[in-house]
Order: structure tokens, then C-alpha cells, then sequence
């Protein structure tokens, strides 16, 4: 049996190592996740890989475009300086 996912639990895809977001809201059949400097995106459940030690991690190829393309730049603040 997985973990339950919680509100808070930190955002990971199966394919990178850095975190992300944080989940938001859960549902049966979807997560509510934030994803830093994007703002928040809804995850069908079956994209979720595994759940472990308070993190989510999600299947690459199961997000839609824009949240990969969220989750790319989600630390670009940071590399700025900003």
C-alpha cells in the first residue's frame, strides 16, 4: 500500500532529481500541486509514480505540456539571483 498524499508534500518527477512544488489539494481522482513561479496545475492520480517520506513523485510522460514546461523553470529565480 502507498502513502497517502497530503497537503504540503513536496513535488518530484520520476525522471529529476529537484523538487518542485508542493501538493495543494488532494481529490480521489486528481492532486492540486504548486509549482514555484507558476502557480497551481491539476495532476490526474494516475500520473502520481509513488509516494514516500512526505514527497510525490509523478510520471514525466503522464504531465501535459505546460506543467513540464512549468516544472523547467520552476527554480529560474533562484539561478538569477532573484
Amino acid at each position: 500500500m502507498r502513502e497517502k498524499i497530503e497537503v504540503g508534500f513536496q513535488t518530484f518527477v520520476s525522471d529529476g532529481g529537484e523538487e518542485f512544488g508542493a501538493v495543494r489539494a488532494v481529490a480521489p481522482d486528481r492532486v492540486v500541486i504548486y509549482v514555484e513561479n507558476a502557480g497551481d496545475f491539476t495532476v490526474p492520480a494516475d500520473a502520481v509514480e509513488s509516494v514516500h517520506s512526505g514527497k510525490v513523485i509523478f510520471k514525466c510522460s503522464k504531465l501535459d505540456a505546460r506543467l513540464r514546461r512549468a516544472i523547467g523553470h520552476a527554480h529560474d529565480a533562484e539561478k538569477s539571483g532573484l
